[in-house]
């Protein structure tokens, strides 16, 4: 039986997306987006013989975007990672952090308890690749296609507790490669009368937000593997919240019964709420989020509530 379909506010015809001849032919792609170079540019990772065959990945459908990929050059310059630096020209200081091997722990209220090798993980889920837009709270936005699994899949594979009700991750602590994670007891400069940050970095989610099928562990962008500086090897992307709830290479995973606190709400809360949902009516303390800018076109576009995914997540903030 025939049907019609209704698309979404933020769909948009696939005449808009990257053609998918073009993006799977790795030179071609490359050439259409003006990048010649790479290496010292810091545009492309190491490619690794674990990766091999993975990429790229097949494309899902049901994503889609309502505005041009963002250019890859732009989403690997300009990045939020404060173990490097406070600045966005992270890729100027990633090349002293190893990436391999990398192993990521899963502990807590959960019946499996074990440690995962990332090399492998990635070849017993199948990778797919989303378009997601990508909102930071500092009002800026870019559009990418990642690769990876939904965090679902892994979350099955381990097989929490009844009792689980929260996913509380954590990131490296490396002070020899990360610069900013060297100095624990300086005062810091953005925010006055605070000692350096306490790292190593943590986030979490509540149980449902984990098994949304929104909810994404992104081994890859643009067809290839994740750069250092978009945080390799593995990071959690979750497109209705601001970006610092996108937890880069993560190490530990965790299940809880009890609210764990998130890294932003407990150092500086005001501005960071701990769901950090993505809402236009919510301002931040030094600037309104009613607008966004797009990193690379600079175009400036009205901030949609749940970064316009309204229609997979709202259901999960509904007053009873």
């Amino acid at each position: 039986m025939a049907y019609l379909k209704i698309p979404k506010g933020w769909e948009i015809p696939e005449r808009e997306a990257t053609p998918e001849h073009i993006f799977l032919n790795r030179r071609k792609f490359l050439a259409a987006m003006g990048i010649t170079a790479i290496g010292a540019t810091g545009i492309l990772p190491r490619f690794s013989t674990a990766a091999d065959g993975l990429y790229p990945a097949q494309r899902n459908p049901r994503y889609k975007l309502d505005r041009p990929i963002t250019t890859e050059w732009h989403t690997a310059h300009y990045n939020n990672f404060y173990e490097f630096t406070e600045e966005k020209d992270v890729w100027k200081l990633i090349d002293r952090f190893r990436t391999e091997p990398w192993t990521i722990k899963i502990t807590g209220k959960v019946q499996k308890e074990q440690t995962l090798d990332v090399s492998q993980l990635i070849r017993q889920i199948p990778l797919e690749e989303r378009l997601y837009r990508h909102r930071c709270v500092e009002a800026w936005s870019m559009a990418v296609p990642w690769t990876g699994f939904p965090l679902k899949a892994l979350i099955d594979r381990v097989e929490p507790k009844s009792d689980a009700k929260y996913v509380r991750m954590e990131t490296f602590f490396r002070p020899s490669q990360a610069p900013n994670q060297k100095e624990q007891n300086r005062s810091n400069p953005l925010f006055s009368g605070r000692t350096w940050y306490p790292w190593p970095y943590y986030e979490a989610l509540t149980m449902a937000e984990a098994m949304n099928e929104l909810s994404f562990l992104v081994t890859g962008i643009y067809g290839h593997e994740l750069p250092k500086q978009n945080g390799a090897p593995i990071r959690l992307v979750v497109p209705w919240k601001y970006g610092f709830k996108s937890i880069k290479s993560i190490v530990k995973i965790e299940f809880t019964s009890r609210k764990p606190g998130t890294f932003w709400n407990d150092f500086a809360p005001v501005g960071n709420d701990w769901f950090a949902n993505v809402n236009p009516a919510v301002p931040h303390p030094e600037w309104s989020q009613e607008k966004e800018t797009i990193i690379d076109t600079r175009e400036v576009r009205p901030t949609r509530l749940y970064n316009g995914y309204n229609s997979f997540v709202a259901h999960l903030y509904a007053k009873s």
